[in-house]
């Protein structure tokens, strides 16, 4: 009897739901959304379900296993820089291959063509919002950086308490943590069904022009973010970790196919958490910081999307990019992640903000959110990947700290 492990399950799951909507098409729409789709749904809220507890006990046991305020800032420091410099590196990649294979060259847009965005927040509405007044109601809404404010202070608070009182409480937040886990290998084993649920109305809806228009665009994010994991953080791994390549993408695949369907980095982190934890050897203490802050302020997918985004749209109007608005991008597009929540269709919020930046035309958003979809998948699976490398590299850097 052949036992296939979850990852080529859910993989399997894919393919099929590809095939299977593009033969049934649009006529089987209505049975699909009936059906099959709620299926879909029901598991992205079974995911959504541990992001919260996930995210507060094990940030809580992290900051307690650390034992030290000093050891936290040191931590929280190093892993900010070195999630802002990746981030740097992939808009660069992303200018890179726009610049190479020319996406929009020849192509029109309507002038009228405009789509609605949200507003992106300041940098200092950012800030505010990272504390939350009332903490329970910021996890009934699943926000993901006051709840990590909040588990921060917390953990504190036990360090702070000492002695047995403390230890008690650590105790209880161990023991949530490894509930929180198991229930997510239940969840886990019904992905293969979700992932196919969730496909087949996109494929079923839109046949071949899923992947069809502005291929050139999607093969540019694709094909950068394809180098960006190898170049970049497979070699993180290695150099820190002292992980081939193939066991680094092993270790993470379960997620990275979570993150491909569900576009979400937030959905894809208690995964995430648990895979690191066993599947990499990254400790508990540090992968319960590094990942939860990183499904919130790294977007090197995002990031590397908009660099292509934004080459692509000044093609379509004609428009040649300064070295100055080129370094514009990088800069505010760099900023911008931080304050972008790991959801599906947040990098619309960031493009919009380099756009204005740089003074191109807003209408460039109606053909990118027309694709936006296929995009998201490429650029959510990049940045989850970058969570697992930069956790990596902070676990052996305290594991030589200790060592010293």
């Amino acid at each position: 009897m052949i036992v296939m492990n979850l990852s080529i399950k859910i993989f399997i799951a894919l393919i099929l739901s590809v095939v299977v909507g593009l033969i049934a098409g649009e006529p089987a729409l209505p049975f699909i959304n009936w059906w099959i789709a709620p299926i879909g749904t029901i598991f992205i809220n079974l995911i959504k379900m541990m992001i919260v507890p996930v995210v507060f006990f094990s940030l809580v046991v992290g900051m307690t296993s650390l034992g030290d305020t000093k050891k936290l800032g040191r931590i929280g420091l190093k892993t900010i820089v070195l999630y802002l410099f990746t981030t740097a590196i992939a808009i660069v990649i992303g200018f890179g291959i726009a610049g190479l294979i020319h996406p929009g060259v020849g192509l029109q847009i309507a002038s009228d063509a405009a789509v609605k965005v949200k507003e992106a927040p300041s940098i200092m509405q950012v800030f505010v919002a990272m504390v939350p007044a009332n903490p329970i109601e910021a996890m009934a809404k699943a926000q993901i950086l006051p709840v990590i404010i909040f588990s921060l202070f917390v953990g504190v608070g036990i360090l702070q308490v000492g002695g047995e009182r403390a230890e008690l409480l650590v105790k209880f937040f161990d023991a949530a943590a490894e509930v929180s886990y198991k229930i997510i290998g239940i969840v886990m084993s019904f992905a293969p069904y979700g992932v196919f649920a969730l496909l087949l109305p996109v494929v079923a809806k839109n046949g071949p022009k899923v992947l069809l228009p502005l291929m050139s665009v999607i093969a540019c994010v694709a094909v950068g973010c394809a180098i960006h994991a190898v170049a970049v953080y497979s070699t993180l791994a290695k150099l820190w970790g002292g992980h081939t390549p193939m066991q680094f993408f092993r270790g993470m695949s379960e997620q990275m196919l979570i993150a491909f369907t569900t576009c979400s980095s937030a959905a894809s982190l208690p995964v995430n958490m648990k895979n690191c934890q066993e599947k990499l050897g990254v400790s508990r203490e540090v992968s319960s910081f590094v990942l939860p802050l990183g499904a919130t302020i790294n977007m090197d997918g995002t990031a590397l999307y908009m660099g292509v985004c934004t080459l692509f749209i000044a093609n379509v109007f004609g428009v040649d990019l300064t070295m100055g608005q080129m370094m514009m991008v990088i800069l505010t597009g760099t900023l911008a992640s931080i304050g972008t929540a790991g959801v599906p269709g947040a990098g619309l919020i960031m493009l919009a903000m380099v756009l204005q930046a740089v003074g191109l035309p807003i209408e460039g958003l109606a053909l990118v959110a027309g694709i936006d979809r296929v995009l998201d998948m490429f650029r959510t699976c990049l940045n989850i990947t970058g969570d697992g490398a930069v956790t990596i590299v902070m676990d052996q850097e305290e594991k030589k700290h200790a060592a010293a």
